[in-house]
Protein backbone atom coordinates (compact mmCIF):
# COMPACT_ATOMS: atom_id res chain seq x y z
CA UNK A 1 0.00 0.00 0.00
CA UNK A 2 1.66 3.12 -0.88
CA UNK A 3 1.62 6.17 1.77
CA UNK A 4 -0.98 8.05 -0.05
CA UNK A 5 -3.38 5.52 0.28
CA UNK A 6 -3.77 6.05 3.94
CA UNK A 7 -7.58 6.52 5.45
CA UNK A 8 -8.33 9.21 6.58
CA UNK A 9 -8.35 7.31 10.33
CA UNK A 10 -4.69 7.26 10.45
CA UNK A 11 -3.68 10.36 8.38
CA UNK A 12 -1.42 12.71 10.52
CA UNK A 13 -3.44 15.20 12.56
CA UNK A 14 -1.02 18.06 13.60
CA UNK A 15 2.20 19.94 12.12
CA UNK A 16 4.61 17.67 13.88
CA UNK A 17 2.75 14.81 12.51
CA UNK A 18 2.66 15.78 9.16
CA UNK A 19 6.49 16.88 9.34
CA UNK A 20 7.17 13.45 10.35
CA UNK A 21 5.64 12.13 7.58
CA UNK A 22 7.56 13.89 5.08
CA UNK A 23 10.11 12.78 6.22
CA UNK A 24 9.74 9.35 5.72
CA UNK A 25 8.43 10.03 1.90
CA UNK A 26 11.75 10.30 0.20
CA UNK A 27 15.17 8.41 0.43
CA UNK A 28 16.85 11.73 -0.33
CA UNK A 29 17.07 14.85 1.47
CA UNK A 30 17.87 16.49 -1.88
CA UNK A 31 16.50 15.52 -5.10
CA UNK A 32 16.96 18.41 -7.95
CA UNK A 33 14.53 18.62 -10.76
CA UNK A 34 11.22 20.55 -10.93
CA UNK A 35 9.08 17.67 -12.69
CA UNK A 36 7.77 15.76 -9.58
CA UNK A 37 6.88 19.15 -7.78
CA UNK A 38 5.08 20.40 -10.97
CA UNK A 39 3.17 18.15 -11.44
CA UNK A 40 1.72 17.88 -7.88
CA UNK A 41 1.18 21.76 -7.82
CA UNK A 42 -0.54 21.02 -11.23
CA UNK A 43 -2.97 18.84 -9.38
CA UNK A 44 -3.18 20.71 -6.28
CA UNK A 45 -5.05 23.05 -8.91
CA UNK A 46 -3.58 26.08 -7.26
CA UNK A 47 -1.95 29.70 -8.75
CA UNK A 48 0.11 31.96 -7.26
CA UNK A 49 1.64 34.70 -9.33
CA UNK A 50 0.58 35.49 -12.94
CA UNK A 51 1.94 32.26 -15.18
CA UNK A 52 3.88 33.51 -17.93
CA UNK A 53 2.27 34.44 -21.09
CA UNK A 54 -0.68 34.99 -19.65
CA UNK A 55 -0.66 38.18 -18.10
CA UNK A 56 -3.79 39.62 -20.35
CA UNK A 57 -6.22 37.13 -19.01
CA UNK A 58 -6.83 38.89 -15.84
CA UNK A 59 -5.16 36.07 -13.65
CA UNK A 60 -3.09 38.87 -11.57
CA UNK A 61 -2.90 37.59 -7.84
CA UNK A 62 -0.32 38.87 -5.53
CA UNK A 63 3.00 40.40 -7.18
CA UNK A 64 5.76 37.45 -6.30
CA UNK A 65 9.02 38.31 -5.60
CA UNK A 66 11.66 35.48 -5.51
CA UNK A 67 15.35 36.04 -4.05
CA UNK A 68 18.01 33.74 -5.00
CA UNK A 69 21.76 33.93 -3.96
CA UNK A 70 24.51 32.11 -2.29
CA UNK A 71 24.40 35.01 1.29
CA UNK A 72 22.11 37.99 1.76
CA UNK A 73 18.70 36.22 0.90
CA UNK A 74 17.27 36.49 3.83
CA UNK A 75 17.93 40.25 4.92
CA UNK A 76 16.95 40.57 1.59
CA UNK A 77 13.47 38.97 1.80
CA UNK A 78 13.45 40.58 5.41
CA UNK A 79 13.68 43.88 3.97
CA UNK A 80 11.30 43.75 1.33
CA UNK A 81 8.86 42.85 3.81
CA UNK A 82 9.20 45.31 5.62
CA UNK A 83 8.75 48.17 3.28
CA UNK A 84 5.52 46.62 2.01
CA UNK A 85 3.94 46.10 5.34
CA UNK A 86 4.57 49.55 5.91
CA UNK A 87 3.24 50.68 2.33
CA UNK A 88 0.21 48.86 3.51
CA UNK A 89 0.49 46.00 1.54
CA UNK A 90 -0.58 42.58 2.71
CA UNK A 91 2.53 40.44 2.54
CA UNK A 92 3.72 37.08 2.79
CA UNK A 93 7.26 35.89 3.15
CA UNK A 94 8.61 32.07 2.64
CA UNK A 95 12.06 31.33 4.07
CA UNK A 96 14.39 28.48 5.18
CA UNK A 97 15.51 26.78 6.67
CA UNK A 98 14.30 27.66 10.20
CA UNK A 99 15.93 28.58 13.43
CA UNK A 100 13.80 27.21 16.10
CA UNK A 101 10.21 26.20 14.80
CA UNK A 102 9.03 25.22 11.49
CA UNK A 103 6.62 27.88 11.56
CA UNK A 104 9.16 30.26 11.32
CA UNK A 105 9.62 29.68 7.64
CA UNK A 106 6.23 31.65 6.62
CA UNK A 107 5.46 34.95 7.99
CA UNK A 108 1.95 36.28 6.67
CA UNK A 109 1.39 40.32 7.82
CA UNK A 110 5.21 39.98 9.40
CA UNK A 111 4.11 37.49 11.92
CA UNK A 112 5.03 33.59 11.95
CA UNK A 113 2.35 31.41 10.78
CA UNK A 114 0.29 29.00 13.01
CA UNK A 115 1.12 25.64 13.06
CA UNK A 116 -2.49 24.56 13.19
CA UNK A 117 -3.14 27.21 9.53
CA UNK A 118 -0.67 25.04 7.86
CA UNK A 119 -2.55 21.34 8.71
CA UNK A 120 -5.12 21.54 5.44
CA UNK A 121 -2.44 22.85 2.86
CA UNK A 122 -0.62 19.70 4.06
CA UNK A 123 -3.63 17.33 3.50
CA UNK A 124 -4.14 18.69 0.02
CA UNK A 125 -0.63 18.91 -0.74
CA UNK A 126 -1.03 14.51 0.06
CA UNK A 127 -4.45 14.74 -1.58
CA UNK A 128 -2.63 15.82 -4.91
CA UNK A 129 0.67 13.98 -4.66
CA UNK A 130 -0.86 10.63 -5.33
CA UNK A 131 2.08 8.30 -5.77
CA UNK A 132 4.67 10.80 -6.62
CA UNK A 133 7.88 10.88 -4.25
CA UNK A 134 8.37 14.29 -2.79
CA UNK A 135 11.44 15.38 -0.36
CA UNK A 136 10.51 16.61 3.03
CA UNK A 137 12.06 19.99 1.33
CA UNK A 138 9.58 19.76 -1.98
CA UNK A 139 6.40 18.57 0.55
CA UNK A 140 7.13 21.60 2.79
CA UNK A 141 7.37 24.06 0.15
CA UNK A 142 4.10 23.45 -1.77
CA UNK A 143 2.30 23.37 1.87
CA UNK A 144 3.71 26.92 2.36
CA UNK A 145 3.33 28.40 -1.45
CA UNK A 146 -0.61 26.56 -1.29
CA UNK A 147 -1.36 28.56 2.18
CA UNK A 148 0.33 32.11 0.37
CA UNK A 149 -1.99 31.62 -2.53
CA UNK A 150 -5.38 31.15 -0.63
CA UNK A 151 -4.69 34.24 1.93
CA UNK A 152 -5.47 36.84 0.37
CA UNK A 153 -2.17 38.99 -0.38
CA UNK A 154 -0.55 41.40 -2.25
CA UNK A 155 2.98 40.59 -2.48
CA UNK A 156 4.72 37.19 -1.80
CA UNK A 157 8.38 37.00 -1.45
CA UNK A 158 9.86 33.27 -2.31
CA UNK A 159 13.34 32.64 -0.76
CA UNK A 160 14.67 29.94 -2.84
CA UNK A 161 16.73 27.07 -0.75
CA UNK A 162 19.34 25.76 -2.90
CA UNK A 163 20.54 27.12 -6.26
CA UNK A 164 17.36 28.36 -8.25
CA UNK A 165 16.84 27.20 -11.66
CA UNK A 166 15.64 23.40 -9.84
CA UNK A 167 14.51 24.55 -6.60
CA UNK A 168 10.48 24.06 -6.22
CA UNK A 169 9.74 27.58 -5.24
CA UNK A 170 10.68 28.53 -9.29
CA UNK A 171 7.55 26.14 -10.00
CA UNK A 172 5.60 29.55 -9.52
CA UNK A 173 6.80 31.93 -12.30
CA UNK A 174 8.21 34.86 -10.39
CA UNK A 175 6.93 38.61 -11.34
CA UNK A 176 10.50 40.07 -10.23
CA UNK A 177 13.41 37.85 -9.22
CA UNK A 178 16.33 39.24 -6.81
CA UNK A 179 20.04 37.52 -7.16
CA UNK A 180 21.97 38.26 -4.09
CA UNK A 181 25.81 37.64 -3.68
CA UNK A 182 26.93 34.75 -5.43
CA UNK A 183 30.08 32.25 -4.22
CA UNK A 184 30.88 29.15 -3.93
CA UNK A 185 28.49 26.35 -1.94
CA UNK A 186 26.84 23.88 -3.08
CA UNK A 187 29.07 22.76 -5.58
CA UNK A 188 28.33 19.40 -5.50
CA UNK A 189 24.74 20.21 -6.52
CA UNK A 190 25.06 23.25 -8.35
CA UNK A 191 28.81 22.80 -10.38
CA UNK A 192 32.86 24.03 -9.40
CA UNK A 193 32.66 27.79 -9.65
CA UNK A 194 31.00 31.45 -9.44
CA UNK A 195 30.22 30.62 -13.36
CA UNK A 196 27.88 27.43 -12.93
CA UNK A 197 26.26 28.53 -9.60
CA UNK A 198 25.35 31.56 -11.67
CA UNK A 199 23.75 29.78 -13.97
CA UNK A 200 21.74 27.93 -11.89
CA UNK A 201 20.93 30.95 -9.51
CA UNK A 202 19.52 32.95 -12.78
CA UNK A 203 16.94 29.95 -13.64
CA UNK A 204 14.79 31.93 -11.51
CA UNK A 205 14.60 34.61 -14.20
CA UNK A 206 11.74 35.33 -16.63
CA UNK A 207 10.99 36.46 -20.02
CA UNK A 208 9.64 40.08 -20.24
CA UNK A 209 10.13 40.55 -16.50
CA UNK A 210 12.34 42.20 -14.55
CA UNK A 211 15.91 40.04 -12.78
CA UNK A 212 17.34 42.76 -10.28
CA UNK A 213 21.31 41.49 -9.28
CA UNK A 214 23.09 42.87 -6.23
CA UNK A 215 26.15 41.05 -6.55
CA UNK A 216 28.34 43.94 -8.04
CA UNK A 217 30.61 41.78 -9.63
CA UNK A 218 28.02 39.15 -11.19
CA UNK A 219 29.31 35.83 -12.46
CA UNK A 220 28.90 36.56 -16.71
CA UNK A 221 26.62 33.54 -17.06
CA UNK A 222 24.01 35.56 -15.13
CA UNK A 223 23.97 38.32 -17.44
CA UNK A 224 24.31 36.25 -20.68
CA UNK A 225 20.90 34.44 -19.04
CA UNK A 226 19.49 37.63 -18.88
CA UNK A 227 20.25 38.69 -22.64
CA UNK A 228 19.11 35.59 -24.04
CA UNK A 229 15.88 35.06 -22.62
CA UNK A 230 14.87 38.88 -23.09
CA UNK A 231 14.71 39.13 -18.95
CA UNK A 232 14.61 42.89 -17.48
CA UNK A 233 18.19 42.97 -16.14
CA UNK A 234 18.81 45.26 -13.49
CA UNK A 235 22.44 45.33 -12.91
CA UNK A 236 24.18 46.98 -9.93
CA UNK A 237 26.61 50.08 -10.59
CA UNK A 238 24.66 50.62 -13.77
CA UNK A 239 20.71 50.41 -13.06
CA UNK A 240 21.12 50.68 -8.75
CA UNK A 241 23.88 52.07 -7.00
CA UNK A 242 24.12 53.56 -3.66
CA UNK A 243 26.73 56.00 -1.71
CA UNK A 244 27.65 56.36 2.19
CA UNK A 245 29.31 57.96 4.62
CA UNK A 246 29.28 57.83 8.27
CA UNK A 247 26.05 58.98 9.04
CA UNK A 248 23.67 58.58 6.65
CA UNK A 249 23.17 56.90 2.53
CA UNK A 250 21.54 57.86 -0.45
CA UNK A 251 20.35 55.46 -3.42
CA UNK A 252 19.48 55.82 -7.28
CA UNK A 253 17.64 53.63 -9.25
CA UNK A 254 16.50 54.24 -13.13
CA UNK A 255 14.38 57.01 -12.06
CA UNK A 256 14.01 56.71 -8.35
CA UNK A 257 16.15 58.27 -5.72
CA UNK A 258 16.10 58.25 -1.89
CA UNK A 259 18.93 60.59 -0.32
CA UNK A 260 19.82 61.10 3.35
CA UNK A 261 18.58 57.91 4.64
CA UNK A 262 19.64 56.25 8.06
CA UNK A 263 21.47 53.28 7.92
CA UNK A 264 19.11 49.36 7.64
CA UNK A 265 18.45 47.97 11.30
CA UNK A 266 20.51 45.01 9.92
CA UNK A 267 23.70 45.04 10.23
CA UNK A 268 27.01 44.25 8.69
CA UNK A 269 29.19 45.21 5.83
CA UNK A 270 26.69 43.70 3.28
CA UNK A 271 23.77 45.45 3.92
CA UNK A 272 23.40 48.19 1.99
CA UNK A 273 24.13 45.95 -1.41
CA UNK A 274 21.45 44.17 -0.47
CA UNK A 275 18.95 46.88 0.58
CA UNK A 276 19.90 48.13 -3.06
CA UNK A 277 18.67 45.37 -4.54
CA UNK A 278 15.38 45.64 -2.57
CA UNK A 279 14.96 48.85 -3.88
CA UNK A 280 15.73 48.11 -7.37
CA UNK A 281 12.81 45.66 -7.08
CA UNK A 282 10.41 47.90 -5.64
CA UNK A 283 10.88 50.69 -8.29
CA UNK A 284 10.41 48.23 -10.79
CA UNK A 285 7.53 46.98 -9.38
CA UNK A 286 6.11 50.21 -8.83
CA UNK A 287 2.84 50.28 -11.37
CA UNK A 288 1.80 47.48 -9.21
CA UNK A 289 3.23 48.07 -5.90
CA UNK A 290 3.82 51.96 -5.40
CA UNK A 291 5.62 52.47 -1.85
CA UNK A 292 5.97 55.85 -0.36
CA UNK A 293 9.74 57.11 0.78
CA UNK A 294 8.76 57.00 4.31
CA UNK A 295 7.53 53.33 4.10
CA UNK A 296 11.13 52.71 2.47
CA UNK A 297 12.77 54.84 5.57
CA UNK A 298 10.75 53.28 8.41
CA UNK A 299 10.36 49.73 6.67
CA UNK A 300 14.79 49.60 6.86
CA UNK A 301 14.70 51.17 9.71
CA UNK A 302 12.57 48.72 11.82
CA UNK A 303 13.57 45.50 10.07
CA UNK A 304 14.46 42.27 12.27
CA UNK A 305 15.95 38.88 11.17
CA UNK A 306 17.23 36.70 13.86
CA UNK A 307 20.92 35.16 13.30
CA UNK A 308 22.62 37.66 10.80
CA UNK A 309 25.21 39.38 12.92
CA UNK A 310 22.58 39.56 15.48
CA UNK A 311 24.49 41.63 18.68
CA UNK A 312 22.74 40.52 22.29
CA UNK A 313 24.31 42.80 24.59
CA UNK A 314 25.01 41.59 27.79
CA UNK A 315 28.11 41.18 29.34
CA UNK A 316 29.85 39.57 27.63
CA UNK A 317 28.72 40.69 24.06
CA UNK A 318 27.17 37.81 22.03
CA UNK A 319 26.71 37.75 18.51
CA UNK A 320 25.10 35.09 16.50
CA UNK A 321 25.35 34.89 12.80
CA UNK A 322 24.08 31.99 10.48
CA UNK A 323 27.38 32.25 8.32
CA UNK A 324 28.03 28.90 6.33
CA UNK A 325 30.53 29.45 4.06
CA UNK A 326 33.67 31.56 3.76
CA UNK A 327 32.34 34.38 1.59
CA UNK A 328 29.87 34.70 4.68
CA UNK A 329 32.75 34.19 6.99
CA UNK A 330 34.53 36.51 5.18
CA UNK A 331 31.63 39.06 5.80
CA UNK A 332 31.00 37.96 9.98
CA UNK A 333 35.17 38.90 9.65
CA UNK A 334 34.72 42.07 8.83
CA UNK A 335 32.03 43.16 10.69
CA UNK A 336 34.06 42.00 13.64
CA UNK A 337 37.07 43.93 12.65
CA UNK A 338 34.43 46.98 12.84
CA UNK A 339 33.01 46.75 16.17
CA UNK A 340 35.47 48.24 18.50
CA UNK A 341 37.61 46.63 21.15
CA UNK A 342 37.27 43.27 23.04
CA UNK A 343 40.14 41.92 25.27
CA UNK A 344 39.07 38.49 23.77
CA UNK A 345 36.66 36.81 21.51
CA UNK A 346 35.12 33.34 21.98
CA UNK A 347 33.88 31.28 18.97
CA UNK A 348 30.88 28.72 19.33
CA UNK A 349 31.31 27.04 15.74
CA UNK A 350 29.17 23.92 14.29
CA UNK A 351 29.18 23.52 10.82
CA UNK A 352 27.78 20.90 8.13
CA UNK A 353 30.47 18.48 6.46
CA UNK A 354 30.02 19.50 3.28
CA UNK A 355 30.72 23.11 3.52
CA UNK A 356 34.75 24.21 3.32
CA UNK A 357 35.57 24.15 6.90
CA UNK A 358 39.08 25.71 6.15
CA UNK A 359 37.70 28.07 3.84
CA UNK A 360 35.95 29.74 7.33
CA UNK A 361 38.53 29.29 9.61
CA UNK A 362 41.20 31.10 7.19
CA UNK A 363 38.61 34.23 7.31
CA UNK A 364 38.29 34.23 10.91
CA UNK A 365 41.60 32.99 12.57
CA UNK A 366 43.16 36.43 13.11
CA UNK A 367 40.33 37.22 15.55
CA UNK A 368 39.59 34.10 17.31
CA UNK A 369 41.26 33.43 21.02
CA UNK A 370 39.07 30.23 21.14
CA UNK A 371 37.11 27.62 19.19
CA UNK A 372 34.38 25.84 20.89
CA UNK A 373 33.43 23.33 18.63
CA UNK A 374 30.14 21.28 18.73
CA UNK A 375 28.20 18.95 17.18
CA UNK A 376 24.89 19.30 15.61
CA UNK A 377 21.50 17.34 15.37
CA UNK A 378 21.58 16.15 11.77
CA UNK A 379 23.15 13.42 10.16
CA UNK A 380 24.76 16.31 7.40
CA UNK A 381 27.00 17.96 9.91
CA UNK A 382 30.50 17.40 10.59
CA UNK A 383 31.34 15.99 14.11
CA UNK A 384 32.62 18.62 16.75
CA UNK A 385 35.99 16.24 16.61
CA UNK A 386 36.14 16.66 12.81
CA UNK A 387 36.15 20.48 12.89
CA UNK A 388 38.52 21.08 16.35
CA UNK A 389 41.11 18.81 13.89
CA UNK A 390 39.98 21.34 10.94
CA UNK A 391 41.04 24.10 12.86
CA UNK A 392 44.50 22.69 14.30
CA UNK A 393 45.51 21.53 10.73
CA UNK A 394 45.20 24.74 9.59
CA UNK A 395 47.13 26.53 12.46
CA UNK A 396 49.77 24.04 11.56
CA UNK A 397 49.90 24.39 8.14
CA UNK A 398 49.99 28.55 8.27
CA UNK A 399 51.05 29.97 11.19
CA UNK A 400 50.11 33.65 11.57
CA UNK A 401 52.39 35.76 13.31
CA UNK A 402 49.45 37.73 13.81
CA UNK A 403 46.68 35.54 14.83
CA UNK A 404 46.20 34.83 18.57
CA UNK A 405 47.13 31.11 19.67
CA UNK A 406 43.86 29.91 20.25
CA UNK A 407 42.34 27.14 21.88
CA UNK A 408 40.32 24.68 20.99
CA UNK A 409 37.69 22.61 22.63
CA UNK A 410 34.49 19.88 21.48
CA UNK A 411 31.16 20.06 23.14
CA UNK A 412 28.19 18.27 22.83
CA UNK A 413 25.99 20.37 21.44
CA UNK A 414 26.15 24.26 20.98
CA UNK A 415 24.20 25.50 24.00
CA UNK A 416 26.97 23.33 25.96
CA UNK A 417 29.48 24.96 23.91
CA UNK A 418 28.01 28.30 24.75
CA UNK A 419 28.20 27.56 28.33
CA UNK A 420 31.54 26.38 28.32
CA UNK A 421 32.85 30.08 26.58
CA UNK A 422 30.89 31.77 28.82
CA UNK A 423 32.75 29.98 32.05
CA UNK A 424 35.84 30.89 29.97
CA UNK A 425 35.04 34.49 29.11
CA UNK A 426 35.79 37.64 30.74
CA UNK A 427 32.34 40.49 31.17
CA UNK A 428 34.13 42.74 28.77
CA UNK A 429 34.85 40.00 26.03
CA UNK A 430 32.39 38.74 23.10
CA UNK A 431 31.02 35.35 22.29
CA UNK A 432 30.21 34.13 18.24
CA UNK A 433 27.97 32.07 17.96
CA UNK A 434 28.50 31.02 14.08
CA UNK A 435 28.34 28.07 10.99
CA UNK A 436 24.45 26.92 10.49
CA UNK A 437 21.15 27.42 11.34
CA UNK A 438 21.78 24.63 13.59
CA UNK A 439 24.18 26.07 15.80
CA UNK A 440 22.59 29.48 15.83
CA UNK A 441 19.13 27.72 16.48
CA UNK A 442 20.80 25.60 19.10
CA UNK A 443 21.27 28.53 21.47
CA UNK A 444 17.93 30.25 20.36
CA UNK A 445 15.88 27.23 21.28
CA UNK A 446 15.12 28.32 24.92
CA UNK A 447 14.74 31.82 24.22
CA UNK A 448 17.28 34.96 23.75
CA UNK A 449 20.14 34.08 25.74
CA UNK A 450 21.26 37.09 27.94
CA UNK A 451 24.60 36.47 29.21
CA UNK A 452 26.28 37.29 32.99
CA UNK A 453 29.77 35.90 33.12
CA UNK A 454 30.21 33.58 36.38
CA UNK A 455 32.99 35.97 37.31
CA UNK A 456 31.56 39.14 37.30
CA UNK A 457 31.82 41.14 39.99
CA UNK A 458 28.85 40.46 42.31
CA UNK A 459 28.25 37.62 40.18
Amino acid sequence: MSQSSDTAANSPRTLDAWLSHCERLHPVTIDMGLERVGQVWQRAGITLGTPLGREEEGLEGPVVFTVAGTNGKGSTCAMLEGILLNAGFKTGVYGSPHLVHFEERCRIMGEPVKAADLVPHFEAIEAARGDTALTYFEFTTLAILRLLATSGLDAVILEVGLGGRLDAVNVIDTDCAVITSIDLDHMDYLGPDREAIGREKAGIMRAGRPAVVSDPQPPQSVVDHATQLGADLWLFGRDHNYAGDRQQWSWGGRNKRFNGMAYPALRGANQLLNASGVLAALEAMRNRLPVSAQAVRTGLATVELPGRFQIIPGQPTLILDVAHNPHAAATLAVNLDQMGFFPRTHVVWGAMADKDAAGMISKLRPLVDAWYCCDLPTARAATAEQLKQAIEAEMSAKPMATAPKATVSTHADPMAALKAALAAADPTDRIVVFGSFYTVGGVLHDGLPKLNAPHMPGA
